[in-house]
């Protein structure tokens, strides 16, 4: 009986101290204010997409490309890519809903296909009749998605450790020991589907949790800062987002992609280091959209376009007719677009 009560009492305490722990992380949400005053910058824009108001960032000028970020980012993701596209491309970066400046949408339309539907709309609003895709992750499915529906829009594709790979085209390859061979999965998204994690989840969201997730999809510690940690931490507490990222990731995916109509030029970027979306899934894309270009980054994971930018965007930019420069004092030249 003796055994049983401090049993009981152990137990006691460590729901207590459980308690307490969650009561330490209780972060409330942050008003819309504060967060766009501090992460909005001259270029942000906010356009009315079919009743959604979206946070839109124009940069440059020329043929426009697209940039859509992935789960739990936001347009952010894509700073130095734009800053270097800018000279000869239009470049738009979109914070979809649920991310970013955006916020949550009434409709909770939070699909792929949904994404790819609000992207297709942003074109027709700005008058585009053609125009590049980039996309990360979930944002690379979106892109996916819009090239399914309308490849006549679209005349390059950029897949950067894209989603959406079939599955039985994912061919393992014998890496050295290093390398992963297999993901160990994104933890978070197991976490936020939980029905118990995640109502905690709503109201307890501990910023070391963004840490450990940085950590997973960068593949050099070292070059996680504190102001990226933070800017995710905070633009997942702008009002509304936490919910809509529950909603998002409870709901069904919503994609369907036909790749026998993925036709355009196509270049497949990849972190080698990638835990999330294994490297395996970059030669699987190959394997259906024929043409494609691979170009696997040795010292990267989940986010090149963060990780190493102007590695990463150098190999963009050669893909769409920018001569890269060998040295910093010849000016860059622009090639005739071949394709």
């Amino acid at each position: 009986m003796a055994l049983v009560k401090n049993i009981l009492k152990v137990l006691g305490v460590l729901m207590l101290s459980l308690v307490f722990f969650l009561l330490l992380q209780y972060r409330s949400d942050l008003p819309v204010e504060y967060v766009e005053e501090k992460y909005q910058t001259p270029e942000s824009h906010y356009m009315q997409v079919d009743g959604q108001k979206v946070h839109v960032r124009f940069m440059g000028e020329g043929e426009p490309v697209f940039l859509i970020h992935g789960s739990f980012s936001s347009l952010h993701t894509w700073d130095t890519w734009q800053k270097e596209m800018s000279p000869y491309f239009l470049t738009i970066a979109v914070d979809l809903p649920g991310h970013g400046l955006t916020g949550p949408s009434e409709l909770k339309a939070y699909t792929v296909a949904d994404y790819a539907l609000l992207i297709q709309r942003l074109a027709e609003q700005l008058g585009l009749e053609e125009y590049h895709l980039a996309g990360n992750s979930m944002g690379g499915a979106v892109a996916l998605q819009i090239a399914s529906d309308r490849p006549d829009l679209v005349k390059s594709l950029n897949l950067v450790n894209a989603s959406g790979a079939p599955t039985a085209k994912i061919v393992p390859r014998t890496l050295d020991d290093k390398k992963p061979t297999q993901s160990g999965g994104a933890w978070v998204f197991r976490l936020a589907r939980n029905p118990l994690f995640s109502k905690i989840l709503l109201k307890c969201t501990p910023k070391f949790l963004f840490k450990m997730n940085m950590k997973q999809v960068y593949y050099d510690e070292s070059k996680i800062s504190e102001a990226v940690i933070e800017r995710y931490f905070e633009l997942m507490r702008r009002e509304g987002n936490r919910q809509a990222t529950l909603d998002r990731l409870t709901s069904p995916r919503g994609s369907s992609i036909d790749f026998s109509r993925i036709t355009m030029p196509t270049l497949i970027t990849w972190g080698e280091y990638d835990s999330w979306i294994p490297v395996q899934n970059a030669y699987g894309f190959q394997e259906v959209i024929p043409g494609a270009k691979l170009k696997i980054f040795a010292n990267a994971g989940h986010v090149p376009m963060e990780e190493i930018p102007t590695e990463s965007v150098a190999e963009y930019l050669s893909f769409l007719g920018v001569e890269v420069r060998k040295d910093y004092f010849s000016s860059p030249k622009m090639m005739t677009y071949a394709y």
